[in-house]
């Protein structure tokens, strides 16, 4: 992740320098590795494999590497299958999976409620569309509580974890009328 750029020839300069990252482009691949494994415990043998490759996806505050991992659901599985091998997402989790919920669980404070959980809907024909909760915000009384995180990985340094944490949350605190 990467904070936007104030003009053009920055924006450009930040894209280029993010793809080049070896700890962003290793930090991704595991991650595609993860979902490949997810997926590939519901799917048809041979068929999990990524269609969208390290491609720059930006928004407001920020801009992502993304990738998308697909595969055919085996005989008998639904979209709801697919879901349940897929979450929590290794995305917000890390992997070894197991091992790193353990970790999380044994060193965060709060409780995370929904953030890194999913939210989404089912078609009337059986579709199903969801997505993870990320950069969210929660009213509780008379408090709000903004969220958002960052991949730690073994070469990570705290203090750009924790301006890519800001950054990503550059949005929910603009739209509650917070400084950035």
């Amino acid at each position: 992740t990467r904070r936007r750029g104030k003009d053009a020839a920055e924006e450009a300069a930040l894209e280029h320098e993010l793809l080049a990252d070896e700890k962003e482009r290793a930090e991704h691949l595991m991650l595609v590795d993860l979902a490949r494994n997810d997926l590939g415990r519901i799917s048809v043998p041979g068929s999990v494999a990524p269609t969208e490759m390290m491609v720059i996806e930006k928004y407001s505050h920020v801009m992502h590497i993304v990738s998308e991992v697909q595969g055919t659901l085996k005989e008998g599985k639904t979209g709801l299958d697919a879901l349940r091998a897929s979450f929590p997402a290794g995305t917000v989790s890390g992997a070894p999976k197991i091992k790193a919920i353990e970790v999380i669980d044994s060193l965060e404070k709060a409780k995370r409620g929904f953030y890194a959980g999913v939210v989404g809907y089912v078609e009337p024909g059986g579709g199903l569309d969801t997505c993870i909760v990320i950069r969210s915000a929660m009213k509780k009384k008379d408090q709000l509580v903004l969220q958002a995180g960052a991949g730690i990985v073994y070469d990570s340094l705290p203090h750009r974890e924790y301006d890519e944490t800001r950054n990503k949350l550059g949005a929910l605190m603009k739209a509650v009328g917070l400084e950035v």
